[in-house]
């Protein structure tokens, strides 16, 4: 088991922004039934997750036949703690407790060290990180054709 679990709507999200930061050239919004298609999302659910990312001041909606969203910042800005943060935010540990015996006192803090350190990745890594990891990844991948 993980110590920080990564939840469908932590990583839907992120396969989302990942679709736009792609998606940066085209003055056209990108719409959400073309993310859930090519990312395998529930329509529905990735509505939702766009709510809460356009909530964050992540993403800027546009309504209508030709509607969609943009990022609102560039991928380098965008940290995956941002997106973290806007779904899982009350999952993170809690300060430890006034008055709790001394053995618990030290499980608690080895577990904020812990969360602290998880915290510090999620913060050094964006969406540009990401984009730049799946691009090499195509590159090496071979084609199959058939």
């Amino acid at each position: 088991m993980a110590l920080m679990e990564l939840s469908a709507r932590v990583e839907y999200a992120l396969a989302a922004l990942l679709e736009l930061t792609n998606h940066l050239d085209s003055s056209d919004p990108l719409q959400i039934k073309h993310i859930a298609l090519k990312q395998d999302i529930p329509y529905r659910y990735l509505e939702h997750i766009f709510n809460t990312l356009s909530r964050a001041g992540i993403v800027q909606g546009q309504r209508g036949m030709k509607g969609g969203y943009w990022l609102l910042r560039q991928p380098q800005k965008i940290t995956l703690l941002d997106v973290f943060e806007c779904f899982e935010n009350s999952r993170m540990t809690e300060p430890t407790q006034v008055n709790l015996p001394l053995t618990r006192s030290i499980i608690r803090n080895a577990w904020q060290q812990a969360d602290q350190s998880a915290k510090g990745v999620l913060q050094q890594l964006t969406l540009h990180d990401l984009s730049l990891q799946r691009l090499e990844q195509e590159e090496s991948s071979p084609m199959y054709y058939i």
